[in-house]
């Protein structure tokens, strides 16, 4: 089905009630489990509720997923391409739900969730057929066969940000190497149900090789981490659940991948001539869906004697940046999630202030004419030094750090001096200028001058921002196991 295009932000709509668990190719009736509301971001009314599973509802469901991995598993590269071609064509269709339905959770405006939102998770499944179709399961290496073989069952946890996205960008590569999954979902698990409904319509997985069980991450979460028949978890979230996982997992030395927190830089070298571009990037890449970004460009790193001429232009960025309705044309920066995630972003300006950072624009206080939603104003710090709270901590916000540096070598060390190593940004009249000084960040991705996403390059970070890759041929080949057959 497709899905109305909105026009506005949808009022006296119905709360959408999920009360059935998607386990063994089936739905599962929860009704005595414990429920969760579904918040709207903007509203702060409820647009639904979800049941939430159990530890046993999670040996349910491993037990459906190692059924279904014996089925898939031993299914041709033709029959997974058929498959992923079909959910890819089940997404598509409902696209516009999707959109709208990550708009009201998350926050994100209509234009954006439509392309970012409900776009890359079509986009996780139709690459995967390219990538699939490519793949050399089998090599010869002197007297030996080397063969790719599917990891096993995945338990995939995953963050609210980009919810679905990050659903699809586990799931896709999971099921195109022949692995079944278990998924729950938790603060934003309405579009997960989308998902779950086009695997069933479309009838082209064994069942079990999905299931869908909402619930809390230390309840199941904790219980997928130690499952002894679940082979692997992959973890998109914050770099301490991130360990919590990878001790628990380590009881069944199952494989680990994660994607963790952030704290990215974005450089300006000294030979940029058009500053104002390169500020305007790099707010805009900060402010992506209210800074709820883990690979959010945080940290404006810009020569000093320029710093007065950025924060005049950060400044304007963010004075002009629309805060409101994500179903507004006119909006270009949404609410955050949650009340406990703008109480969290709200109390990181404080500390900023407190701690003697310049605020430029901004600040903790309530937008005005927004007497309802989870909004905080987009906000612009500058003098930040690097041993300051928001210079260090993943804040989650719209919230800026500008820091001045005095040399090249200072901006790199400057850059580097964190926990994390997620992403990063490089601008520079010399394009390999810019390189040269991309390849001293210690971290996963660097963009360019500004250079788009690419969906197929491997996502992933160093240090504590975690360790495997997602995304492309690196993201399909977390999920393989490799074997050497001697000949």
């Amino acid at each position: 089905m497709t899905a109305p295009v909105q026009t506005g932000h949808p009022t006296g709509v119905e709360p959408i009630v999920r009360d059935a668990f998607y386990i063994g190719g089936e739905w599962v009736a929860a009704g005595d489990r414990e429920t969760i509301d579904v918040i709207d971001a903007t509203t702060e009314e409820v647009v639904g509720t979800v049941a939430l599973g159990t530890e046993a509802d999670v040996d349910t469901a491993v037990a459906a997923a190692r059924a279904g991995f014996e089925a898939w598993s031993q299914t041709t590269v033709e029959q997974r391409i058929d498959a992923l071609r079909a959910i890819t064509a089940g997404l598509q269709e409902r696209a516009e739900e999707i959109a709208a339905l990550v708009a009201r959770e998350v926050g994100m405006p209509m234009g954006l969730s439509r392309m970012i939102q409900a776009g890359l998770p079509i986009m996780s499944f139709g690459s995967m057929v390219n990538l699939l179709d490519e793949l050399e399961l089998e090599e010869q290496i002197g007297n030996s066969l080397i063969v790719r073989e599917p990891v096993g069952v995945v338990g995939c946890i995953t963050p609210w940000n980009y919810p679905l996205h990050q659903i699809c960008a586990k799931v896709a590569p999971a099921i195109a190497a022949g692995c079944s999954v278990v998924k729950p979902s938790e603060v934003t698990p309405l579009n997960a149900f989308v998902l779950a409904e086009v695997i069933h319509e479309a009838g082209v997985l064994p069942a079990g090789v999905f299931n869908l069980v909402p619930g809390y991450g230390p309840v199941v979460g904790e219980a997928m981490a130690a499952h002894p028949d679940i082979d692997m978890i992959s973890f998109t979230g914050s770099t301490r659940a991130g360990k919590r996982v990878s001790e628990v997992a380590a009881g069944t030395v199952k494989r680990v991948a994660l994607e963790l927190g952030g704290k990215s830089p974005y450089v300006i070298l000294p030979d940029t001539s058009d500053m104002q571009q390169a500020v305007i990037n790099g707010v805009q890449k900060c402010y992506l869906n209210s800074g709820q970004t883990c690979s959010a460009l945080t940290r404006m790193l810009v020569p000093r004697e320029r710093l007065p001429e950025v924060e005049a232009i950060a400044q304007a960025v963010a004075e002009a940046t629309q805060i409101g309705d994500p179903f507004d044309d006119a909006s270009n920066l949404g609410p955050l999630v949650s009340d406990t995630q703008r109480d969290r972003v709200r109390s990181y300006i404080e500390k900023g202030i407190e701690e003697g950072a310049k605020l430029v624009v901004g600040g903790a206080e309530a937008p005005e004419n927004l007497p309802t939603g989870y909004f905080v104003k987009p906000t612009v710090f500058s003098e930040v030094t690097r041993d300051m709270t928001i210079a260090r901590e993943e804040i989650f916000g719209p919230v800026l750090s500008i820091i001045p540096y005095d040399s090249e070598d200072e901006a790199a060390e400057i850059a580097n001096d964190t926990v994390y190593g997620l992403a990063g940004g490089v601008w520079s009249d010399d394009a390999e200028h810019a390189k040269q000084f991309a390849r001293r960040l210690r971290t996963g991705q660097v963009e360019i001058n500004g250079a788009t996403f690419n969906p197929l390059a491997p996502f992933g970070g160093y240090k504590q921002s975690g360790h495997g890759r997602e995304l492309g041929p690196f993201g399909l080949d977390e999920f393989f196991e490799i074997k050497a057959i001697q000949l």
